[in-house]
């Protein structure tokens, strides 16, 4: 039998990207499916369709490796670089299953949607990392301790390379 492989969940603005935002969160994809991760997201635009085509960029993917859990019942609205769609139905609680069915969660940028990930991730215990430079929530959250629940603080990424790194010592 062989090991089952992680999922990092990527969490983080949605709708149109600053260029460098898309650029960091495509290469992101790419380097956590290098890494041997399987990748994970609200499977929508955004920082999901961006790290979703970095992902099936890498020379490692393969069918099934890009995971997109829908808030709607709708399929069709998965990015094109989705592999397996969840069409969930369930809104915003939608946001648990991403970071539930995740080893390590990554926030790049990110509005609302990204705090309630965020925070879903700690109270679940999840290792949350925070790619710093991106703005949003996971600039704001770098480096800090959403409460007592755990003694660890958001870790903070440099740069895509950087939060690969630390997604493979968390786990």
């Amino acid at each position: 039998m062989h090991a089952r492989r992680p999922v990092l969940s990527v969490i983080g603005s949605s709708g149109v990207l600053p260029d460098d935002v898309h650029a960091m969160a495509k290469s992101l994809g790419r380097a956590a499916v290098d890494a041997g991760f399987r990748v994970a997201s609200g499977g929508r635009d955004g920082v999901m369709a961006a790290v979703s085509e970095g992902a099936r960029g890498s020379d490692a993917w393969t069918e099934g490796t890009i995971v997109g859990v829908l808030p709607s019942y709708d399929s069709h609205e998965a990015n094109a670089y989705v592999d397996i769609v969840i069409p969930t139905g369930l809104g915003f609680a939608r946001n648990t299953l991403v970071v539930a069915m995740a080893d390590v969660v990554v926030a790049v940028a990110g509005a609302s949607g990204t705090l309630s990930e965020m925070a879903l991730a700690w109270q679940l215990k999840k290792p949350v990392i925070a790619l710093a430079s991106t703005g949003g929530w996971a600039a704001r959250l770098a480096g800090e301790r959403l409460d007592d629940r755990l003694s660890r603080p958001v870790r903070t990424a440099t740069d895509p390379a950087h939060a690969i790194e630390l997604a493979l010592s968390a786990i």
